[in-house]
This record gives C-alpha cells, structure tokens and sequence, in this order.
C-alpha cells in the first residue's frame, strides 16, 4: 500500500476541560506525523455526546466533503477509537479512507517494534482490534447470500467465519509464543531479584525523554562500555524494556529499566498486550517519573502518566519527580526541591543531583561500621571491596581491619567480625 501523505484531524470534545481536548488532538497531529501524514486541516464539533452512526454530525458530514477535495485528502484521522459501522459508513458517505486514534498508535507500534516480543505484543493488539471490525462486516457480507433460507448462506458469511477463525487461531498462536517470552522475562526478573541489586524503574510519557535519562546515568558510570540505548526525539522511540547495572564509585549499585512511554488515551488493545512489560514497573522499588517540562501541557501529560500506572496496578512505591528539558525554561538549573529535581538530560546537567536522590531512596538501609577480619578470611575482604564502600584498610595483628558503609543485611550476618 502506498504511503498516505495527507490526512484532515477530526475530533469531538464531549465533556473534556477544553485544554485537555485541544492537547489530544494537537498530540493527534505528532501521531499522525510519527506515521508520515501531514495533517493539513482540522475539523472539530462540540458535541454532548457523539454520534453513535458516523461520531460527527450529520451536518459537519457536509461540511467534510468539500473539504477533502479542497485539501487533496487522501485519509481522515478521527481522534477517538471508531466502532467498526462508524468507520464503514464514514467511508461509505465520505469515500475518502478513515484511520481512528487507535489504529495510528498500533500502526506506529508495528513499524517501531525491534524485539520479538515488542512485535508479538503488537501483532496481538492489532488483531484484536481487527477482529469486531471483521464481524461489523457480517451484516454487509450476510446480504450477498440471497434469502432462501440457512441453505444458501451466502459465500459472505462463510467467508467471514473462516475469517474470525483464522484470526483467532492466530492471536491463540502468538500469546503462545508471548507466554513462552513472558516466562523467560520472570525468570531473568527472578535472577535480578537473587542479586538483591534494588531496582530503578524510568518511567512518562512519551518523548518525556527515558531513553535520554539512561544514557546520561550510563556515560557518566560505564564510559567505555557501550550500553547507550536508542533515542530519537520522537513519539514512541522506545518500546522494549532495557535493563542497565549502574555501579556507582562506591560500589553501591543499581538497576535502571527503560520502558515504554505512555499517551493520552493508550489502546486497550495494547495495554493489555504490553501488560506484562509495563508490570516491570509493579516490582521496582523506586520509579523515576521523568517529565517534559518545557511542555506547556506537562501537568496533564503527568496526570496520564499516574493513571497509566494506577490501571496497571503500580502503588506505594516510591516517586521522583526528574523535570526534564528545564534548561529550556528560563531558570536555573540543576535544582532540588524535596522529591523534584530539575534537570536536562541532554546537557547532561543535574545527573550528579538525581543520582544523589536515587541514593537517597534505594540505600537507607546502608550503616557504617569497623569489622575486624581474621586473615584466613581473604574472601570475605574481596566480597566488602566488591559489594561495600570500604573508607579505610588498617592491617593489624589479629586480621584486617575495615572502616566501611554496608548493607544491614551483610552487617548482622558478620556481625561475629563488628568492632
């Protein structure tokens, strides 16, 4: 199918604050450029309820028509997620094809998915949303059988039925093969969780800039590994989950997760799909909620961000807020205000100010103490170099004395050694 190149937005504000409305369909505008449309008009009604038959009213049908000829239109972009009659009796009156919200983000899902689970993942939400649009067909479909009974039922219907079957074999197919990944993915969670690393969990909308965050965190620790992970200013650059090990220089360490970046009204259909790569964030113990300060919508933007994790059941975990782009905003930088800090991750300034707040949360239950360490124990040196922050070695009579901060857990279970 050749590319589509120009779409008219078209959207309904039924009881959305104003603001909100005109945000989704500005964020309308990014999705479709995300896919390579230009929008290059807008059509909008206030409406107490939309059309339940074609989701715009019957008059602004009229108004629509010679507007996509003058415009050229090739495709109308509606900012909510049609019924599958709504979509066929647009297409029928308008004759020009029509997209919802819905299918532009599982469009751009399916062109950005890199991992095979990311593509499985939106392989099954695309079905999904695929199959009630196959069975809003099966009254057209089940006319072209003539009416002489269940006899002649018509090579429309039973088209149809092979249809709906062959999907859902094909989506019970695919969470097959998504289970088998799923269990892979709680296994290596399980083995993160023997390492007892605590985790850090980035998450916010999209293009709030995670993947920038991450980077910054594993230049400024791991220099010469190359552990960068991709980042692009643009919607959805990211959606595999990415796990990096930050090892500060007091060998406290970390892990840091990247995920997917939410939107204003995000699918269902993918939701429940990538559930079980946005239940990562469930088991952190403390999540980074990175946002685009430099957008003028950014409470909003936040506010989805906070219902996202609510539907996905994330609670009581601990939040900092991390307000990113803020050197583009006329104050001064980096700055911490309790559980806020203000930062850019592109210039990379303000990341001593968050690793310092991450510490904060993840180490409060690190002590200092002496220990005195019999010689025949050199392993147990190795391990509190590797896994402590020794401050100072004095090498007595009886062994090796350690001045250190240590986990409580490691501190009670020699505690034979204190001093």
């Amino acid at each position: 199918m050749e590319e589509l190149r120009r779409a008219i937005a078209v959207g309904v504000n039924t009881k959305s604050p104003k603001e909100d409305f005109e945000y989704s369909m500005l964020e309308l505008k990014g999705l479709a450029n995300a896919r390579y449309i230009e929008v290059v008009g807008e059509l909008i009604q206030n409406l107490p309820k939309k059309n339940h038959v074609h989701y715009i009213g019957k008059g602004k049908i009229d108004e629509l028509l010679p507007l996509i000829e003058e415009l050229e239109a090739d495709v109308l972009i509606f900012n909510d997620e049609l019924s599958p009659s709504q979509i066929r009796v647009l297409e029928e009156k308008l004759e020009t094809r029509v997209m919802d919200r819905t299918m532009l983000i599982l469009d751009i899902f399916a062109e950005r998915a890199k991992t095979r689970e990311a593509q499985l993942q939106v392989e099954v939400a695309q079905l999904r949303y695929m199959l009630p649009r196959l069975m809003g067909r099966q009254e057209s479909l089940g006319r072209q059988g003539g009416g002489a009974g269940m006899s002649n039922k018509g090579a429309g219907e039973t088209k149809l039925e092979l249809d709906r079957r062959r999907i859902e074999d094909k989506i019970t197919a695919l969470n097959k093969e998504l289970d088998a990944l799923v269990e892979l993915r709680k296994t290596q969670r399980k083995q993160r969780q023997k390492s007892g690393l605590p985790v850090v969990s980035l998450v916010g909308y999209t293009n709030a800039g995670k993947s920038t965050t991450m980077n910054a965190l594993v230049e400024k620790f791991h220099p010469n590994e190359n552990k960068q992970v991709f980042e692009k200013d643009m919607l959805f650059a990211t959606l595999e989950t990415s796990v990096r090990n930050i090892t500060l220089p007091d060998n406290k360490a970390f892990l840091l997760t990247d995920t997917v970046g939410f939107v204003h009204k995000l699918p269902h259909h993918l939701v429940k799909a990538f559930r079980s790569t946005l239940e990562e964030v469930a088991e952190a113990d403390l999540i980074v909620h990175v946002i685009d300060f430099s957008d003028p919508h950014f409470e909003l933007l936040m506010d989805v961000t906070h219902q996202t994790l609510e539907d996905i059941g994330v609670s009581d975990i601990p939040v900092i807020y991390a307000y990113n782009k803020s050197d583009l905003m006329d104050q001064a930088i980096p700055r911490v205000e309790g559980d806020r800090i203000y930062f850019s991750a592109k210039q990379r300034i303000g990341t001593d100010e968050l690793i310092e707040q991450i510490k904060t949360h993840l180490f409060k239950d690190y002590k200092k103490c002496q220990m005195l360490i019999p010689f025949d124990q050199g392993q147990l040196i190795s391990y509190f170099n590797e896994h402590a922050n020794v401050l100072n070695t004095e090498y007595e009579e009886n062994g090796t004395k350690l001045t250190m901060e240590c986990k409580s857990s490691d501190a009670e279970k020699y505690k034979k050694f204190l001093v």
